[in-house]
């Protein structure tokens, strides 16, 4: 079930239904009123959650749609999507471009259009999380349901504008590309817990060879089996 109560969320955020509320009238939490309860979308709780740093259960991707689909370790999704330095761009779309250019796709894909797709996602809402970090994405996976899910992490040439809520400018993206909700939701949860560990961060401010970055991320997987 993709619309959770108000109930559901705070269970999931370990807060009280109090400070959920709040969060909807004040802090943008998206949250919508059905016979005058809210509700609130997993995506849109788990976005937000990310882009704000609060930490999720691991149950804000459970027990979603197709429960025998193969979901994959960001290691896996990061080997298949693959890891760029020194991208240019003079502002967030030319970034964004520049990105695309790279991302491994099938040729039926349509670049252009996941373009301004993307564009449009950041229009919504900044995907940036803080410390120089975004997390660029497809709003609607669906939109992309015969790829493989993959993680493309990009270092830029030089910082640029996000919005993000800290008011930092990005030199760090990790562009996610994914074929179902429920991987959407998995990737993105599993992402956003291993950018709160001190190793990953600090492999990514030195910006580590590609290798480091994979074998800190692995070791974690392993450590911690997720």
């Amino acid at each position: 079930m993709m619309q959770l109560t108000v109930h559901e969320a705070a269970e999931l955020l370990r807060v009280s239904e109090k400070e959920v509320l709040r969060w909807i009238k004040k802090d943008g939490l998206p949250g919508c009123k059905i016979n005058e309860r809210y509700r609130i979308n997993r995506v849109d709780l788990l976005e937000w959650a990310t882009e704000h740093r609060i930490k999720l259960s691991p149950e804000i991707f459970a027990r979603l749609e197709i429960p025998d689909e193969p979901l994959p370790k960001i290691s896996a999704a990061l080997e298949a999507g693959g890891i760029h330095y020194d991208v240019g761009g003079d502002d967030q779309q030319g970034v964004l471009k520049n990105i695309v250019e790279l991302l491994n796709l099938p040729p039926q894909v349509d670049r252009d259009f996941l373009l301004q797709v993307l564009i449009a996602r950041e229009a919504l809402g900044t995907t940036a999380i803080g410390d120089g970090i975004a997390i660029p994405h497809v709003r609607n996976p669906i939109l992309l349901h015969d790829v493989k899910p993959t993680v493309t992490l990009t270092f830029l040439s030089r910082p640029i504008d996000f919005n993000a809520i800290d008011g930092k400018p990005v030199d760090t993206l990790f562009t996610l590309i994914t074929p179902t909700v429920r991987t959407h939701l998995h990737v993105l949860s599993k992402l956003a817990y291993l950018l709160r560990d001190e190793r990953v961060l600090s492999v990514l401010k030195r910006r580590g060879a590609a290798s480091e970055i994979l074998d800190t991320i692995k070791a974690i997987e392993a450590e911690l089996r997720i």
